[in-house]
């Protein structure tokens, strides 16, 4: 006869499962409390991971050649990074000021003497009749063209201006956030692994691990992928921009390097560069080449090459990196860009390791 478990014993069990429960819902209830409370701050640390993910084998390297130094080496990877982000963005604001300087000054000449129509105008088919009408109408006369000034809310543009530099310091402190968290998670990037990885262990056993493994290899790949296409697009792009002849192609080739990055970054950058080369005289014939070039591009280097070197890393099928990636853009923004084909790889690391056990234990 099975003897029965002495009741103050299941009492005590009962009093421990409950106390287990207690704690697990407390700490559920208190992480939720707390990502909500820095809601406005999470894609800033979702970057600073992807990053240090996607650096870490170099990272090693760096630290390795330094001596294991773990002020340096994290020191050193992070002002990197930081520069290599500053270049683009110091190109851009340069250029921005350049041109409002030059767009300040053709106000104060469109005000005061008007602005002839362009030669280009009369070789618009279709409708470049119709815009040399409306050219002459109301920008050829300084009149005209002094009551479309006078149409402009000042107002408006003042509260754009202040809007856009509000937007500008967000966005810096952001980045400033990132870089000092990837910083952080640089310099005791063991420490945080080793508790993860028991963490994963500890709930889910070795599949966990195998699975924080292929997460940790998609980021890398996506990060990899898309920073070699966007390379190569620009290279490209830039190609085409020297032949067509289109001014400051170098800085045009950067800026579509780096935009290529963004979801249609470079779409605008190439677009940019034709409309000023019609604007400096080039013919309409050349800027369209460089749209079409551009199109050309970034169509086989966005849908099939990135998809591509993406999915070969992480072994992931085409249709599921390219879903991936169009998924998480759609869901969670450019962040997703990197976090679409990470949860696609957990997806079917899950589906092959259930697979698995069910080859191995058939019923």
């Amino acid at each position: 006869m099975l003897e029965r478990a002495p009741a103050s014993s299941q009492r005590t069990d009962s009093a421990l499962d409950a106390r287990r429960t207690a704690r697990l819902v407390g700490a559920a209830f208190l992480l939720v409390l707390a990502l909500w409370m820095i809601q406005s701050y999470l894609i800033a640390l979702g970057w600073a991971a992807i990053i240090a993910i996607s650096v870490w084998p170099l990272y090693r390297r760096i630290q390795a050649r330094l001596g294991g130094s773990r002020m340096a080496a994290p020191l050193l990877v992070t002002a990197s990074l930081a520069v290599l982000l500053l270049i683009p963005v110091a190109l851009v604001l340069t250029e921005i000021g350049r041109e409002g300087q030059f767009a300040m000054r053709w106000l104060t000449e469109l005000q005061q003497n008007g602005v002839p129509v362009p030669d280009w105008v009369h070789g618009l088919p279709l409708i470049g009749r119709h815009l040399d009408a409306w050219w002459q109408t109301h920008l050829a006369r300084p009149h005209s063209a002094e009551q479309i000034l006078n149409d402009i809310d000042r107002q408006t543009v003042t509260g754009w201006s202040r809007t856009l530099g509000g937007a500008l310091l967000s966005h810096l402190f952001h980045a400033c956030l990132t870089f000092l968290t990837l910083f952080i998670l640089l310099r005791s990037g063991d420490r945080i692994g080793g508790h993860v990885l028991a963490i994963i262990d500890r709930w889910f056993g070795d599949p966990g691990e195998r699975l924080a493994e292929g997460m940790a290899a998609a980021v890398r790949g996506t990060v990899n992928g898309t920073i070699l296409v966007a390379v190569g697009e620009g290279i490209l792009i830039g190609i085409g921009y020297m032949i067509a002849g289109v001014p400051n192609a170098a800085l045009f080739a950067v800026l579509t390097t780096a935009f290529a990055m963004l979801p249609f970054g470079a779409w605008f950058a190439f677009s940019a560069a034709a409309i000023v080369f019609v604007l400096t005289g080039g013919t309409i014939v050349a800027a369209a080449a460089i749209i079409g070039w551009g199109a050309i591009v970034m169509l086989i280097g966005d849908n099939i090459i990135q998809p591509a070197l993406i999915g070969g890393t992480v072994r992931l099928p085409f249709l599921w990196t390219l879903l991936g990636i169009l998924g998480g853009l759609e869901t969670f923004g450019l962040i997703g860009l990197f976090l679409g084909p990470v949860l696609m790889a957990a997806l079917l690391t899950i589906w092959r390791q259930q697979s698995g056990s069910v080859a191995d234990h058939p019923s």
